[in-house]
């Protein structure tokens, strides 16, 4: 997929009855939003779990709940409920090369895990 800067990335809109119960789009709006959450809960717990077992279930359930919420954004995108924004080469270069800069700056790999 090719991006122009400034434009939106984005497929043709689902239609959606515009009420005040909820549809399609409100329901995995808020889906995403739980798993997002989720995660986010998920890796706090990795970080503060004590036992290896524990660490690795919730590890599991953290990578499970990632691919839900990859896979309703994925429907997201798909219904143009989801746009993303296109970036100039030029930009997607410069912060490439800044993160990629940082990266070098972190410990190497022969700290303790």
């Amino acid at each position: 997929m090719r991006t122009i800067s400034g434009q939106k990335i984005q497929n043709p809109q689902t239609n959606v009855p515009n009420t005040q119960q909820m549809n399609d789009k409100d329901f995995i709006t808020d889906l995403l939003s739980t798993e997002k959450y989720m995660s986010a809960s998920y890796g706090t717990a990795m970080n503060e779990a004590g036992h290896t077992k524990l660490f690795q279930e919730i590890n599991s359930i953290c990578n499970e709940t990632d691919q839900c919420a990859r896979d309703l954004f994925n429907t997201m995108f798909q219904k143009g409920w989801y746009a993303l924004e296109g970036a100039p080469q030029q930009t997607i270069q410069q912060t490439f090369q800044e993160y990629s800069g940082m990266k070098s700056q972190l410990p190497s790999g022969n700290m303790p895990h």
